[in-house]
């Protein structure tokens, strides 16, 4: 592992080093594979467009980062920019330096990449979505638009894939193989959820022991290796110790702090999804109609833009999960329930005026 590693270390310096000038739009598609964003920009599009889709979004993008974390405790991957100042295969005098970023001090193990992974099954579902619409089609004509919808759709994901695995591996915080790894298990994940239609008449009962199954499962197993002496939290002093500036540590990226965000949203989306308003707002002959659809979209988004002004206070541990899940159950809850609804409350004075 050593070995893999070093060579590793190799390809970030020289991604450092030589793509200096592409430093921005690395960046950038760093964050573009934030699984944060399936949640606050992904799913509001979808979700209007195809609720099939949406519903689809998050379910994959909620049990791929529980993966995603069973998989990090599993593997207990070291991240670059702490591994080169531990390791005893360099000698003192040249022991590698990796240039740290505002946005490399990630807390959790590094294997897999949980940003690789996210980014590859939410856009795994997005393209096997619009391949399915051009199936659906007859004729010749349609026959040669599958084929080249599905190399130009196929192709614009694995050009966003290697460029956010770049991305990861040039701010050292993740190793080459840690982010190939990340895109296999997204794409496994969002596959399987392709033959699970199950999920879309899901009732809230459901949705319920789902959160308390995939809590239960990895406190549980959190527990047992405590009991063992096995600390899963062994990669947060690292960070902290390795970390060029200790304020771009941020207790968002602990392990336990991905798993309450998402526990919260997919709570969030089966309160809304089986609620008063979003069987009024969405299923009623409003949600048929595009203007209903996109303004849906757009206040979604645009509320969703406000919650990040939203800061939760991050003194005390157990209160910043307790309001990280809150504030995440709330994203499903405005895009599915309150802002249709409150669009549905709207149209309906509207159209009685031209009756």
């Amino acid at each position: 592992m050593d070995l893999l590693h070093s060579h590793g270390v190799l390809i970030i310096q020289h991604l450092q080093k030589d793509y200096r000038s592409y430093q921005s739009f690395l960046n950038f598609m760093s964050h573009v594979g934030d699984p944060r964003n399936i949640f606050s920009i992904y799913f509001p599009l979808w979700f209007q467009l195809n609720q099939v889709v949406g519903t689809k979004m998050i379910w994959v993008a909620v049990i791929g980062d529980w993966f995603n974390l069973i998989f990090k405790w599993i593997l207990f991957g070291h991240r670059p920019y702490w591994w080169v100042q531990e390791t005893m295969i360099y000698p003192n005098q040249t022991t590698p330096c990796l240039e740290q970023f505002p946005i490399t001090c990630e807390t959790g193990p590094g294997s897999p990449s949980g940003h690789a992974m996210g980014s590859s099954c939410v856009w795994y579902v997005m393209v096997s979505a619009a391949l399915s619409y051009t199936v659906r089609q007859k004729g010749k004509s349609t026959i040669n638009l599958h084929r080249l919808t599905w190399s130009f759709l196929w192709s614009m994901f694995w050009i966003i894939q290697i460029s956010v695995c770049v991305s990861r591996v040039f701010i050292a915080t993740h190793f080459p193989h840690q982010v190939i790894l990340g895109v296999i298990a997204g794409m496994l994940v969002a596959e399987a959820f392709e033959h699970a239609p199950a999920i879309q008449t899901a009732s809230l009962k459901t949705y319920i022991q789902t959160n308390v199954f995939l809590f239960a499962s990895a406190l549980g197993l959190y527990l047992v290796l405590k009991l063992i002496d096995i600390d899963l939290l062994w990669s947060i002093p690292k960070a902290k110790k390795w970390c060029a500036n200790p304020e771009w540590i941020n207790i968002d990226t602990t392990p336990f702090a991905g798993l309450v965000r998402n526990l919260g949203a997919l709570f969030g989306l089966g309160l809304s999804i089986n609620s008063e308003m979003f069987i009024l707002g969405c299923k009623g002959k409003h949600g048929y109609k595009l203007s209903f659809r996109m303004s849906c979209i757009a206040t979604s988004l645009a509320t969703l833009q406000l919650y990040d002004f939203i800061k939760i206070p991050t003194h005390t541990e157990y209160l910043f999960y307790i309001l990280s899940f809150c504030k995440s159950a709330a994203i499903p809850l405005t895009v599915v329930a309150f802002v249709p609804y409150c669009i549905y409350l709207l149209m309906k004075p509207t159209e009685k005026k031209f009756r």
